[in-house]
């Protein structure tokens, strides 16, 4: 049969297709229709395989934050605005990257940047962890002065998390100093101006948002570079 296999028809690079068709996973309205917003079928797919916004991780988002909402009912205390910071800021450490990235091959071959697959990737991510705070916020009841309170925060860590995941190349180390950071500055602030201070002192909301912008810069000009490991 190979002898009648005409000269000019590469077999392999037909059946790396016909592979690629049965392999790939279907797509479901929510991607057929954020393609349509997008104008790119592959810019949505790049969007919908973001590691932290897969149903696992969503599933493991909300049951934490499931947990923040019984002890917050039960104690009174704001766990819910300590949990959902750090899961945003881990969340967008795990945005992007080899390793960790399903589609890390198709957003360096696409023809937008990979700052503008990033940082796309970082805004979806927000949005989503900060529509299941809301949520979450909403069920223990006083969601604005909750959300105030934690909407800031996540901000920072958000920027910290994306800022140090850019400079080490590593998404884990990026998320490790977004739990490592918001740990010290939950425990700092309980011993200096007692309890949650963290996610309750008012006076410490412009400097977190003084940290978010200068964080933001950092990754801002990190994801500039040429990416060649993360």
């Amino acid at each position: 049969m190979s002898d009648h296999v005409p000269p000019d028809v590469d077999f392999g690079r037909v059946w790396a297709e016909v592979a690629g068709e049965i392999w790939s996973p279907p797509t479901g309205a929510g991607e057929r229709g954020l393609a349509w917003l997008l104008g790119s079928p592959a810019f949505a797919r790049v969007i919908v395989t973001t590691p932290s916004l897969v149903v696992s991780w969503l599933l493991a988002s909300v049951v934490v934050l499931g947990v923040g909402v019984v002890v917050t009912a039960q104690t009174g205390e704001p766990w819910i605005a300590l949990l959902a910071p750090v899961l945003a800021g881990v969340g967008i450490a795990f945005a992007y990257g080899p390793g960790v990235d399903p589609a890390w091959e198709l957003s360096r071959s696409m023809a937008i940047s990979e700052r503008t697959v990033l940082l796309s990737r970082v805004v979806a991510v927000f949005a989503v962890n900060a529509l299941l705070g809301l949520l979450a916020s909403f069920v223990v009841g006083d969601a604005l002065t909750l959300t105030l309170h934690w909407l800031v925060p996540m901000a920072m860590l958000s920027a910290l998390g994306l800022a140090a995941a850019s400079a080490s190349g590593s998404a884990p180390v990026g998320a490790a100093a977004v739990v490592l950071g918001w740990a010290l500055i939950v425990l700092g602030g309980s011993v200096s101006l007692g309890g949650m201070a963290a996610v309750q002192d008012a006076r410490l909301m412009p400097i977190y948002s003084a940290l978010a912008v200068v964080l933001a810069s950092v990754a801002l000009a990190l994801s500039n570079r040429k990416v060649t490991g993360w």
